[in-house]
């Protein structure tokens, strides 16, 4: 695996960044700085100073990978420092991720000086046999390389970092910035989080450094967002759940700072026009975010969603009938809906869907999305990219001009107008495969906003056209898990047989629960017996399954097996209890 590419602005070779500034000379050396110069942030602003010669155990050629494997670390300030500092978060994220076994990972760690430089470091652990997940080690250099920079402090550890390391605490000059430790039950994987009360002071770079920090120890604490509000202390949602991330609310100054680091010139521009903006963000190694900014009474308000670093399958999403959804995909022709509430995975469903289509069929396949979260290479199909307000005005005009595009299949990112659902109905009704996503909970509702948008004089004619097109229904939800290891998928399924269809020309949709109960046969299932099943099996508590369950009969039946249980407990308890009475 080659290393990544440099950011246009600076020239990377292994392990160090140097900035292609015009030659300078030194006033007193009088020597060329322009291969030795390198940006130190030092009493809290940018500034140029020599950087100091490698010694002969660390000099690596910028240009020469050390065994043909080459590493690049993705925005490195080469400082003594920052060198140090970053070293000790590779070490310190190569023990959290167990990469090595810890007898492995005791007798590696003892043998690197506080001197090693983390490329060459990790190098030498992929040449020696010890890794061979390339993409793990580039994951772990990317993190480390993003902590250095913001000025993160290595969380304390047994062993983490390298023997010889300062004993003395590092000065976080790499960032210029002071730095707080939060509170410990807030948010205990988090060690420091920088202290945002002096960010109006910082220099541009310093604050974009730190918030890329931000959203790489967002993704590692395995959070789907990062939020920063003007007048609110920055948190993340993690497993459903908000968690502070530190006790200092944020500043107007410092929000608008923040969440504007990253944006280029025209996202400025727009930003300031609307006063909202959405847009993909990606800070390379497939690392994707989707933003949205608004301005609210305080000031700027940003949310970060965290979108997954690969395209994982039906089956390691959860789907315990990920084989018969699969089976809508081999459709020509018709519509497929994916629903579920904001934050269910709609996105990563759909991801699936499109990866499955682009490894199985040779066909033609136009995604509109706003914005594009996961991107599609074309592998066996040709998979073209549309993004709303940048490619395109909306959904429906991108629905119009698809048509014209000899598509085979079409994927609409959400449905949520009825010029848009009607474009799609139709398309899928003449001859194209259209896959959309609703905002709905279950398969009764879906079918109630996707037809209720019509007006009364159209009624009869769409539910025909959707009683004949429709091919299935995937809604999905995200529930907590019992063991609190975050949260595990419930879904209901529904395949459009010719009851159902009879159902839904005649807006009857009240009774499709009953098709979906008569169809087990044909792996339909409904949102109530995926939350039972979970809970027979001991994943989801009992008051979740019972707060998520609507059918009376089905909250009768799991309160039925509760109290059973119960009584079965109770009566081993006082059995055991007698057995061990001294007789009298």
């Amino acid at each position: 695996m080659k290393g990544l590419a440099a950011p246009r602005e600076e020239v990377t070779g292994l392990g160090r960044t140097v900035s292609p500034e015009p030659e300078r000379r030194d006033a007193q050396a009088g020597e060329s700085t322009e291969s030795l110069t390198c940006y130190a942030a030092v009493t809290g602003a940018l500034t140029w100073q020599p950087a100091s010669p490698p010694t002969p155990s660390q000099a690596v050629s910028p240009d020469v990978p050390t065994q043909g494997r080459g590493y690049r670390a993705r925005s490195h300030k080469s400082t003594a420092q920052t060198a140090n500092l970053d070293t000790q978060w590779f070490c310190a994220l190569l023990k959290q991720e167990e990469l090595l076994s810890h007898e492995q990972y005791t007798d590696w760690i003892a043998s690197v000086s506080r001197e090693a430089l983390m490329v060459p470091l990790a190098q030498s652990l992929v040449d020696s046999g010890w890794l061979d997940d390339l993409e793990a080690v580039q994951k772990l250099i990317d993190g480390a390389t993003a902590r250095a920079d913001a000025g993160f402090s290595v969380p304390d550890t047994d062993d983490a970092e390298p023997t010889g390391a300062a004993t003395e605490e590092t000065e976080n000059t790499a960032a210029g910035a002071e730095f707080a430790t939060e509170d410990p039950e807030a948010c205990p994987e988090v060690a420091a989080v920088p202290d945002f009360s002096a960010v109006e002071t910082w220099p541009p770079p310093q604050v974009a450094a730190a918030m890329r920090g931000l959203l790489a120890a967002a993704r590692d604490l395995d959070a789907s967002d990062l939020h920063l509000v003007a007048g609110a202390k920055p948190f993340v949602r993690r497993h459903g759940l908000i968690e502070l991330l530190n006790d200092t609310p944020l500043s107007p100054a410092a929000a608008l700072r923040l969440n504007t680091a990253l944006l280029d010139d025209d996202r400025q521009r727009r930003f300031g026009e609307t006063m909202d903006l959405s847009f993909a963000l990606e800070l390379g190694n497939r690392q994707r975010y989707r933003v949205n900014l608004v301005v609210h009474k305080e000031g700027v308000a940003g949310t970060y969603h965290i979108v997954p670093d690969r395209i994982r399958g039906l089956q390691e999403l959860g789907f315990p009938n990920h084989a018969l959804i699969t089976k809508l995909l081999d459709y020509p022709n018709g519509l497929i809906l994916v629903t579920g509430p904001g934050g269910s995975g709609k996105t990563t469903t759909l991801a699936a869907l499109i990866d499955h289509l682009n490894q199985s069929r040779p066909d033609h396949v136009i995604c509109i999305e706003n914005p594009i979260e996961i991107p599609h290479a074309s592998n066996r199909c040709l998979v073209t990219l549309r993004e709303i307000g940048i490619h395109t005005q909306s959904y429906a005009s991108a629905l119009k001009g698809a048509l014209r595009e000899d598509p085979d299949i079409i994927v609409v990112g959400e449905l949520h107008d009825l010029e848009t659902i009607e474009i799609a109905i139709k398309a899928a009704e003449t001859g194209h495969l259209v896959i959309g996503t609703l905002h709905t909970r279950d398969v009764p509702a879906t079918m109630n906003r996707l037809l209720d948008v019509f007006p009364p004089s159209q009624q009869q004619q769409i539910r025909a056209m959707t009683a004949e097109s429709l091919r299935g229904i995937v809604c999905q939800q995200l529930l907590p898990r019992q063991d609190g290891q975050g949260r595990v998928l419930v879904n209901e399924f529904y395949v459009n047989t010719a009851a159902g269809a009879k159902i839904i020309r005649e807006g009857r949709t009240h009774l499709l629960p009953g098709v979906i109960q008569t169809g087990v046969q044909q792996g339909m299932q409904s949102m109530d017996q995926s939350v039972i099943d979970l809970w027979e099996k001991g994943i989801l508590a009992d008051v979740v399954a019972v707060a998520n369950i609507k059918s009376r009969e089905a909250i009768r039946q799991v309160q039925a097996r509760k109290q059973t249980a119960l009584r079965s407990t109770m009566a081993t308890q006082t059995s055991l209890s007698k057995r061990g009475r001294p007789e009298q």
